[in-house]
């Protein structure tokens, strides 16, 4: 269905018009250089264009009152002076004749990106919009932010729609309180927010902002705050914060241009499902991050089954945070401290590793293609063979692999590993008979390891023991997802059982997998479907997709010849970039599936840091 990108230029046309420090950074080129960047890198061209329209003032209403409304409005025919004056009555705001026209095509353009995706008409998109939102409140402008267009768009997704559950990941430095103060008592509102608090320090200066403001009235536990104390975070942290806090309770119910350019790039070629490049860095998550994912998951854990599961120790919420009645004025002593910000970019920035993009997202390599397998136009169908003395060359120590259908898969799984390795093919499925299954895999772990790759992740689910003869030497981590025992035979050896329900089977990728991954950073992943793995389809799609943030997108799944059709169909969607089905209705974890789960965590976690949530845990 295709990424939508909503963009207008009319938004550049706000601007200071006055001298003011503070509100000098929020200029027309935060818009146009991340525009530029797109254009530049061939982005825009491959999404379609929606040009933004004007919320109108019913639309408006949705989240703020007629009299605010009316206010902005009259700015259209106010002189300099007169808007100087309005402007300081909030804080950090600076309003310009054009601003009622352009916020409104904000938020318009949020709307319009909501109908398209719900519609169905796009599978994705990105508003590109300004003046931006999340700051303002229901009467009242705030940090730059005029109409809160996140807000409105998830209003009119409800009524508009009928949606029920909506998620809001806020990804600012600044707490977007404007946002959480109109969804704090709405259930059907998830808010969550990581910003850069300081213990208080940093702007909005907001008792709110800390972890245990977690919401009113019905909206307890829908509002989770995430407050960075240290300056600095990495990647590390992030991911860390994403696979502890964000999606357990997801799934269970800048001012630097050219940082900014680069992020809306960035966000975009995900969006397109363009495989996300390498992370860099040690991942090992910092004493202040822990400290803070630790508070959030103590504070929210009264309210997700999925945190009381294990066993995250609730805290009492603060007296100190103050009801709506006792919060005091829009404007507050002083305003954004993000100059700095403005004029240092972080180092990360020049850390993702652009690599050209290989010819070929996805292949799949079968040696009898069932007709009735149905794939996407621009995954391929691989015809090529590895040549016949090299694949029994391969196969010459295992038995299994002797017979004539064994070796023909054995041959166009090869030919497909090495297209991966050499660059030309970024993912792909290969099949094998079962009874050929841990033999192949084994060849295409030695392969992966001897033509280019350095670290091999291998994702091991059913009937399929680990190589005798793999070599510990640190450069291949197997994780076997399978039978009934929980084990940790080494760092770099680890089974676990397959849960039998969803909530389980989450809890297992999200607390073991994908840590072990991140920590361990593989530059190539082998996902391998063996006899009696047991895997639902949409539970095989989120796996693959998961692990496709892994090594720039270099996944191989292995499957059984015998398998259905619709299984290598939902993987070749998923590893050429379209998101993985539904789960369907949430479940959580069996308390066996939970003490699996807290063993192997016990046992890892001084050799593997991503898997840790407790400060204290780090050396």
């Amino acid at each position: 269905m295709g990424t939508a990108l909503v963009y207008h230029e009319d938004m550049t046309a706000t601007r200071l018009l006055w001298d003011d420090p503070e509100c000098e950074i929020e200029r027309p080129e935060r818009l146009t250089a991340a525009l530029d960047r797109l254009r530049q890198r061939g982005l825009e061209q491959r999404c379609l264009l929606l040009s933004a329209r004007e919320a109108s003032e019913e639309e408006l209403g949705l989240v703020h009152s007629p009299e605010y409304v009316s206010l902005v409005r009259e700015t259209q025919v106010l002189g300099k002076e007169e808007l100087q004056a309005l402007s300081g009555q909030f804080d950090a705001i600076c309003f310009h004749p054009s601003t009622f026209h352009c916020a409104r095509l904000a938020a318009g353009a949020g709307l319009q990106l909501v109908d398209a995706v719900l519609t169905g008409a796009v599978q994705n998109g990105l508003a590109l919009v300004r003046p931006p939102g999340h700051h303002s409140q229901r009467a009242a402008a705030n940090g730059f932010c005029v109409f809160n267009n996140v807000a409105i768009a998830a209003a009119h997704a409800k009524q508009k729609h009928g949606l029920h559950r909506i998620l809001v990941v806020d990804w600012d430095v600044h707490h977007g309180q404007g946002i959480q103060y109109l969804f704090e008592d709405d259930p059907s509102i998830l808010y969550f927010s990581w910003h850069r608090y300081e213990h208080g320090r940093f702007w909005p200066f907001l008792r709110e902002s800390d972890a245990d403001a977690v919401g009113r009235g019905q909206g307890l536990g829908f509002t989770v705050n995430l407050p960075w104390n240290q300056v600095g975070m990495g990647n590390a942290d992030y991911v860390a914060a994403f696979l502890h806090l964000l999606l357990p309770l997801a799934f269970e119910g800048g001012y630097h241009l050219e940082s900014l350019a680069e992020s809306v790039c960035m966000t975009v070629q995900t969006l397109l499902g363009d495989p996300a490049p390498p992370l860099s860095g040690s991942m090992v998550p910092c004493q202040s991050a822990l400290e803070s994912i630790q508070s959030a998951r103590a504070a929210q854990a009264p309210h997700w089954k999925s945190l009381q599961l294990q066993d995250v120790t609730p805290v009492l919420m603060s007296p100190s945070i103050l009801s709506p009645e006792e919060r005091p004025p829009p404007l507050l002593p002083g305003g954004p401290v993000c100059k700095g910000a403005a004029s240092a970019p972080s180092s990360l920035l020049d850390q993702p590793c652009l690599c050209p993009a290989p010819s070929v997202r996805t292949a799949v390599a079968l040696t009898a293609p069932d007709i009735t397998l149905v794939l996407p136009p621009d995954v391929i169908q691989q015809e090529g063979s590895a040549l016949r003395e090299e694949t029994e060359a391969w196969a010459r120590p295992h038995e299994s692999l002797a017979r004539e259908e064994a070796l023909a898969a054995l041959g166009k799984l090869l030919y497909l590993l090495d297209g991966m390795l050499d660059g030309q093919v970024n993912s792909g499925i290969a099949a094998t008979p079962a009874s050929a299954a841990a033999a192949t895999l084994d060849v295409a772990i030695r392969r992966g390891l001897s033509h280019g790759a350095q670290r091999l992740l291998c994702v091991a689910l059913g009937q399929l023991d680990r190589p005798p003869d793999l070599a510990h030497d640190g450069r291949s981590l197997w994780l076997n997802i399978r039978g009934k025992e929980a084990a940790a035979l080494s760092m770099f050896h680890v089974s676990t059982p397959l849960p039998a329900m969803t909530g389980g089977f989450l809890s297992c990728i999200l607390g073991l997998v994908l840590p072990l991954a991140y920590s361990f950073q593989p530059d190539l992943v082998l996902v391998a479907l063996g006899p009696g793995h047991g895997l639902q389809g949409r539970h095989a799609a989120l796996l693959a997709a998961m692990l496709r943030g892994l090594a720039g997108g270099r996944v191989l799944a292995l499957l059984e010849e015998d398998s259905t059709p619709q299984l290598a169909g939902i993987l070749a969607r998923v590893l050429n970039g379209e998101a993985p089905p539904s789960l369907g209705a949430s479940s959580v974890a069996s308390p066996e599936d939970v003490r699996a789960l807290m063993y192997l965590r016990g046992q890892l976690e001084p050799q593997w840091k991503m898997l840790q949530c407790h400060p204290h845990l780090v050396a």
